[in-house]
């Protein structure tokens, strides 16, 4: 039940945001065992976002993910990741931010795991 939350500091029309979250939905599964259908997307946009003080074109994308991921398929889904975020929203690598986060206990369908 991989959950991604995206915070962007443009504005995003409704088509954007569906295609944001169309292609969250694609590269979660270079992750071993993950897939779109659990995938849980968190878009917000439009706030403002400084880095460094000052408030550039940025973005931050935190992932979280139960259980261990495999090293080379996180390396695998943050180059494409932000590879789309600069082809998309013109965004510069060096303002593209991401954590991922890997936790062996996650609640879901009303059972704790």
């Amino acid at each position: 039940m991989p959950f991604i939350s995206v915070t962007i500091g443009q504005k995003l029309n409704s088509a954007e945001k569906e295609k944001l979250k169309a292609e969250l939905g694609r590269l979660i599964t270079i992750i071993p065992g993950k897939t779109e259908p659990d995938l849980i997307v968190h878009i917000q946009d439009s706030g403002a976002v400084y880095m460094g003080g000052t408030e550039t074109p940025s973005v931050y994308i935190d992932l979280r993910v139960y259980t261990k991921t495999k090293e080379d398929a996180k390396k695998t889904f943050t180059k494409k990741l932000f590879d789309f975020i600069t082809a998309e929203y013109g965004i510069k690598p060096d303002r593209q931010y991401l954590t991922i986060s890997e936790y062996e206990n996650w609640g879901y369908d009303g059972e704790f795991h």
